[in-house]
């Protein structure tokens, strides 16, 4: 399965806490995959920016103030023009928040975009597991953007023990119930949880390299250790049309740590039956017509997340198969969320 539109993935989180490492991290370990930056520091030097200069496709990178405080999304929806367009091959767009912004415009400005090209693929919140409980007692406002985060990262685990780490683990939990959590050191996480990395040909002899290998090989030839596994994936597949209002129900109230739902889905009510493409991140919801043509309409998703109890949700899944007729008007559950 794959989407024609780039997903916008913003990553935030306190000052400190370990964004700009993730963004590294990410670019240094996404084998294949073609990755665009915005880089949203606040102040009046983007030293955030120096930091990953080199080492993207594409990037902007917005200085002299927080980009988060724009009243509309025309400030947004430029930066985000030269990244994705009609000839665009960037598999992902990284917006790597200022310390100091407002998640909730952050992603307000992504998902209000009138650019044609993008989806919004979730907010990353990055957590000093250090810092956490000192910089929430100066800026309350913090646990709030842990509620909003569809995934945390919890961040410098190896600075902590693990009593304090399950201590803040359930902490966070509590926050935000629905969210996958993962616990990291140096902002190290598997690329696959974010975003599909594409299966590009290798390079043959002679050709030169592209900076994504050249940064993958040096990284690589370090001994830096294994990245965690980092997510669970749990692929599902049914002959039978899927009950449309039950399958919604699935994903507006998903099992806990799911993060991504991917795939194509076969729905059926009254004497109708469709097939759409179905894509979510955390709350966000959306459904489009296959157009695969002669494909059958069959259902293949897979759910990605962390810590998943895999047996729920395939049981989750398998419920949404009616036993008996569905009413016509339960339909009217997939086109909420359905593209037009």
């Amino acid at each position: 399965m794959s989407s024609t539109r780039i997903p916008v993935v913003i990553v935030a989180g306190f000052l400190g806490s370990g964004k700009t490492t993730l963004l590294n991290h990410l670019l240094r370990n996404t084998r294949g995959a073609r990755i665009g930056v915005i880089v949203n520091d606040f102040g009046s030097v983007n030293i955030d920016s120096m930091m990953v200069a080199g080492q993207v496709d594409s990037m902007v990178s917005l200085s002299n103030g927080c980009l988060c405080c724009a009243v509309d999304v025309s400030d947004m929806d430029t930066m985000l023009d030269k990244l994705a367009h009609r000839s665009s091959d960037l598999d992902v767009i990284v917006v790597e928040a200022s310390g100091l912004a407002e998640p909730r415009n952050m992603i307000r400005l992504v998902t209000g975009s009138a650019n044609e090209y993008i989806t919004y693929g979730g907010l990353v919140l990055v957590i000093d597991a250090v810092e956490f409980d000192d910089a929430c007692a100066r800026h309350p406002e913090l646990e709030q953007h842990v509620a909003l985060a569809d995934l945390l990262l919890l961040n410098k685990i190896d600075r902590i023990d693990a009593d304090a780490h399950d201590d803040l683990l359930g902490r966070l939990c509590a926050l935000n119930r629905r969210a996958a959590v993962v616990s990291t050191e140096h902002s190290r996480m598997d690329p696959g949880l974010l975003f599909d990395i594409p299966d590009r040909p290798e390079p043959q002899p002679g050709e030169q390299l592209t900076l994504d290998r050249l940064l993958y090989d040096d990284e690589h030839d370090c001994d830096h250790g294994h990245l965690h596994d980092g997510y669970d994936a749990v692929t599902f597949a049914a002959a039978k049309p899927l009950h449309p209002r039950l399958f919604v129900d699935f994903l507006e109230t998903q099992p806990a740590g799911v993060f991504r739902i991917k795939g194509y889905v076969h729905v059926a009510a009254g004497l109708r039956s469709r097939a759409y493409l179905v894509h979510t991140v955390g709350d966000h919801i959306r459904f489009e017509p296959d157009r695969r043509g002669e494909a059958p309409a069959t259902t293949e998703l897979v759910v990605i997340g962390a810590d998943l109890d895999t047996e729920a949700v395939r049981e989750r899944l398998e419920g949404c198969i009616p036993t008996e007729p569905v009413s016509a008007d339960a339909m009217y559950a997939v086109h909420r969320f359905t593209s037009r």
